[in-house]
């Protein structure tokens, strides 16, 4: 399998969606998951298999599409319409692709388990990042 494939137009908050706003610290693009650098305090793109333990760690979905230092609102919790196409009741991941979504499966040899949320339905993703700190 691959990643999610999000059309950001179609990124929408649902019900009970836990947002914060912040500066974006590089391009992303609504539908992709961020986390926040702590040195800057610029939302960036999460990865998986990232050698920085702070990148594999993500904070939230961004809601919008954001260049260097203009705004962004992410979504920490709560359901999402992610605008893309998923598979009812299975856990989504923190992908090895950098802002991306993807099934444990593409995780796999070399990235950080990082649940992002399970699907409640094949359009919406009820978010509930947890972290492992453990490599598959």
């Amino acid at each position: 399998m691959a990643d999610i494939s999000i059309t950001p137009a179609n990124v929408l908050p649902g019900a009970g969606a836990v947002t914060e706003a912040g500066t974006a610290g590089e391009t992303i693009t609504a539908g992709q998951v961020v986390y926040k650098d702590p040195t800057s305090g610029l939302y960036l793109k999460s990865d998986s298999d990232s050698a920085t333990a702070a990148v594999r760690q993500p904070r939230g979905i961004a809601l919008n599409g954001a260049s260097l230092n203009q705004p962004l609102v992410i979504q920490r919790s709560g359901q999402i319409t992610i605008g893309g196409t998923m598979t009812a009741g299975l856990a989504y991941y923190n992908s090895k692709t950098a802002g991306g979504i993807c099934v444990l499966a593409d995780i796999a040899s070399g990235g950080y388990s990082c649940v992002i949320g399970l699907s409640v339905s094949t359009t919406v993703l009820q978010i509930g990042i947890t972290y492992s700190g453990v490599a598959v």
